[in-house]
């Protein structure tokens, strides 16, 4: 018996079930930036230059590396841009991103500014993130600090509804993106020349998604 559902019926629902995740992502994306006082303009804006950022690194300094050639892995992975293989020469070149570091620096420095955050409590936060981030993330050898993507943000969530039920939002985005970049990133500064890596970026590469993911999720539950 021949099929009813032709390849051409497969694609076109895939197509609109795509749509559908997309339209989707979008609304909790508004939300989100609707809990923390954002207006939507302003959340669509911060949206693409996070995500315009992110392929945005920016050099900071050289580590000179003590990973032994036969040990290093070099790994090819896939997102929107196909990643090629970098050489690696001993040496690791450290930036910083402009998507996954500097732009949720920035936003975190504005909500705390225009919320009723007290400084004792946010720093309290990020240090709880940033013990937490460390514990769960592991080097992982020729391409950099790896964590679980969950951990990060309903740790934050929790922080937040605790410390400040009223700002509960906000102190969760700050707590979650600051606490991820010093547990997982700068703390683990001192591993990256035994990994491999020709490159490491704070906040970057697959750093950026568990930051952005972070962010918005902690938002959302909070």
């Amino acid at each position: 018996m021949k099929s009813q559902f032709s390849s051409l019926h497969l694609i076109f629902f895939l197509f609109l079930l795509g749509i559908l995740l997309v339209l989707i992502q979008l609304e909790l994306l508004a939300f989100a930036f609707e809990k923390l006082n954002l207006s939507p303009e302003m959340g669509l804006i911060i949206l693409l230059l996070s995500l315009l950022g992110s392929v945005v690194n920016l050099p900071v300094l050289r580590i000179q590396g003590s990973a032994e050639s036969s040990h290093v892995i070099q790994k090819q992975y896939w997102s929107i841009i196909k990643i090629p293989i970098q050489p690696y020469s001993n040496e690791t070149l450290i930036s910083v991103n402009l998507g996954g570091c500097l732009i949720p620096l920035a936003l975190s420095i504005y909500l705390f500014v225009n919320n009723d955050l007290t400084l004792p409590v946010t720093l309290f936060g990020i240090v709880i993130i940033a013990a937490i981030s460390y514990y769960f993330s592991r080097p992982i050898p020729g391409l950099g600090i790896g964590m679980p993507v969950l951990v990060a943000p309903v740790s934050a969530a929790l922080v937040g509804l605790y410390l400040s039920p009223e700002q509960s939002a906000p102190l969760a985005y700050i707590s979650g993106t600051l606490g991820v970049l010093i547990g997982a990133d700068l703390l683990h500064l001192k591993k990256i020349p035994h990994l491999g890596a020709p490159h490491a970026s704070i906040g970057g590469a697959g750093t950026f998604d568990g930051i952005f993911i972070t962010g918005i999720v902690a938002a959302l539950l909070a």
